[in-house]
């Protein structure tokens, strides 16, 4: 079957419900073959993570997440602001979760999070020669600490307990096929 066969039309949408965070609409569909039915995608800014090694370690950052009510260790990442480029997002994110600042950032990938819910995309981001500051810029609601640690205890560590965030394995995907093609 070619992919236009398997295409969808959008006839009709409509805002169920407007968040800080994302907005979830209702969208009449319609398929080539004549089906169609209402599904539920959600409208949400892009989302950017950086992986930085700073002495042999990643920089990570220490959390607690609200819908899993766990604590979570991830790389710095966060929202793109409306317009704002996903680079300069990035930059701003680790600057502002961790006080260190990159003088370079290497695109690693794009990715939808998740396609079937989300019209959003997901930006990762290697950050290289890295300088302390010593200094974070945390928003009003953030509350984090940021921690080094060994690269290969992060890899290993992927998948267990606070190293649960799916997104951050997106991001180790990215980072270990870049190292294979010589990178880092």
């Amino acid at each position: 079957m070619k992919d236009e066969q398997l295409k969808w039309t959008m006839t009709d949408s409509r805002m169920l419900l407007h968040t800080p965070v994302f907005d979830v609409n209702e969208q009449h569909e319609l398929s080539p073959n004549g089906l169609e039915g209402d599904y539920i995608a959600m409208d949400a800014p892009d989302w950017v993570m950086v992986i930085a090694e700073y002495k042999g370690c990643f920089v990570t950052v220490r959390q607690w997440r609200h819908a899993a009510e766990a604590i979570s260790v991830e790389f710095p990442g966060g929202v793109a602001d409306a317009g704002e480029d996903p680079a300069q997002a990035a930059a701003r994110e680790l600057y502002e979760e961790t006080g260190f600042k990159a003088n370079s950032l290497i695109h690693l990938g794009t990715v939808y999070p998740n396609p079937a819910l989300f019209k959003n995309r997901y930006h990762v981001y290697l950050a290289e020669d890295l300088q302390p500051t010593g200094e974070q810029a945390l928003d009003d609601d953030e509350l984090l600490t940021y921690e080094l640690k060994p690269v290969d205890e992060v890899i290993r560590s992927f998948g267990n307990a606070e190293y649960g965030h799916a997104l951050m394995g997106t991001a180790l995907m990215f980072y270990l096929r870049h190292r294979s093609k010589g990178g880092v």
